[in-house]
């Protein structure tokens, strides 16, 4: 018996991707958060704190991972960055099996992967919906944010894969640029679509 349509859901920072993903669980279709799942085994008594204590001492306390000091030390330094990808992304992985197996009669299930394209996760789902709104409104949504700079911006902009080339890779493309009932239409006629076929 085959499994669920995976879809993977990503977007560049600002284009509206958490809100796309809450429709979809709205809608009934499970989500896999992937964010939310690494916040978690970094959180509080989290799975990981070990593991990323002994990697960067002083990083971590009841708090769980201090993301700030965690952050200043991966950040600019991509060895660092990569040992930390080698803890993190194996118990990810294993989430994610886990996650499959409680949703294998699901038709359709998704997977919201914020570099999706950036970290090759694209080769592990069926289609890849990218999300997406004009440049001058993603940067005005960014900027908004609670301690964002045009700066820090910029800088995670240049980490990720432009906008333009992620629609050109995409199976399909969500605009946020419109109303919210206008994308949530879009989502429920994504939905018919993928979870209505055969496998």
């Amino acid at each position: 018996m085959s499994g669920p349509v995976i879809l993977g859901l990503t977007g560049s920072i600002g284009m509206g991707k958490s809100t796309v993903a809450d429709m979809f669980e709205r809608a009934g279709v499970p989500v896999f958060d992937a964010d939310a799942e690494v916040r978690a085994m970094q959180g509080p008594g989290g799975e990981l704190l070990s593991a990323i204590e002994a990697e960067f001492p002083g990083s971590t306390g009841p708090d769980g991972v201090d993301r700030d000091k965690l952050g200043a030390r991966v950040f600019a330094d991509p060895p660092a960055l990569t040992r930390l990808e080698a803890i993190v992304h194996p118990a990810l992985a294993r989430k994610r099996e886990t996650f499959l197996v409680q949703h294998a009669g699901a038709p359709l299930v998704v997977f919201d992967i914020p570099l999706l394209f950036e970290k090759g996760g694209h080769e592990q789902v069926d289609k890849v919906l990218v999300v997406s709104a004009p440049a001058a409104m993603q940067r005005e949504r960014v900027l908004a944010r609670a301690g964002m700079t045009p700066e820090k911006f910029a800088h995670v902009l240049s980490l990720q894969v432009p906008d333009a080339e992620k629609r050109d890779r995409a199976d399909h493309v969500i605009d946020t640029g419109t109303t919210l009932a206008e994308t949530e239409a879009r989502v429920l006629a994504l939905i018919a679509r993928l979870a209505g076929k055969p496998q």
